[in-house]
């Protein structure tokens, strides 16, 4: 039996990767909020990171 994974919106990967940004939380605090697992944080907050455009 296969287990299907869970999709998760762009909107939400967003959400998740800022707060994890904020540095005011735990990334296990943030992954217990959004119940997901911790390595997702860390992921989505590097991607999020690697894909922002600083502005002058």
């Amino acid at each position: 039996m296969s287990v299907k994974r869970k999709e998760h919106s762009a909107e939400f990967k967003a959400k998740v990767a800022l707060e994890a940004l904020r540095g005011r939380r735990t990334t296990n605090e943030i992954a217990s909020e959004f119940q997901i697992h911790p390595n997702l944080v860390t992921k989505w907050k590097g991607q999020l990171h690697k894909q922002a455009v600083i502005l002058p």
